[in-house]
C-alpha cells in the first residue's frame, strides 16, 4: 500500500526589507511584534508589522530605527506619520507597513482583529457599540 504525501507549502522567506525591519524592532525591544502577510486583503501594502513600546518616548525611537534600518537597507520612507505625539506611529514603506503603538492605543483601534488572515470582527460586536464605532475614525490625542 502506498501513500501520498500531500506537498508542503513553500515557506516564503521574508524580504530583505521585512528583515530589517524586524531586527530593528528586536533591537529596540518592541514588544508583542506581529507580522501579518496582507496581500490577498489589499493593493497597498504586502506585509503589515505591528509592535508596541512602553512608552511614547520608547514608540519614537522604535520608529526612528525602523527609518534608519530601511534606508540602510536601500528603501525611503514613503512617509512617517505619529512621531510628535509617539501614541502611535506610521512607517509607510511602500510594501511594508510598520505601525508601531502604545499598548493601549493598539488595543483600542485593534489591527490585528482588521488585518489577521481576513478575519472579521463579529458583527455583534459592531452594532452592540456604535459609539466606538464614531471614536474610531479620529487618533486619539
Amino acid at each position: 500500500m502506498t501513500t501520498r504525501t500531500r506537498p508542503r507549502p513553500r515557506e516564503e522567506r521574508a524580504s530583505p526589507l521585512q528583515q530589517a525591519v524586524t531586527t530593528a524592532l528586536d533591537d529596540m525591544k518592541a514588544v508583542n511584534v506581529r507580522v501579518l502577510d496582507v496581500r490577498g486583503l489589499t493593493d497597498i501594502a504586502d506585509t503589515m508589522v505591528i509592535a508596541s513600546g512602553n512608552s511614547d518616548r520608547h514608540v519614537r525611537s522604535i520608529a526612528e530605527r525602523v527609518v534608519e534600518r530601511a534606508k540602510a537597507a536601500g528603501v525611503r520612507p514613503l512617509g512617517v506619520e505619529g512621531e510628535r505625539d509617539g501614541e502611535w506611529v506610521l512607517v509607510d514603506l511602500q510594501d511594508v507597513l510598520v505601525h508601531v503603538m502604545l499598548p493601549r492605543v493598539r488595543e483600542f483601534y485593534g489591527l490585528e482583529r482588521l488585518w489577521d488572515n481576513g478575519e472579521a470582527t463579529p458583527a455583534a460586536v459592531t452594532v452592540a457599540a456604535p459609539h466606538l464605532a464614531a471614536r474610531r475614525r479620529h487618533p486619539p490625542r
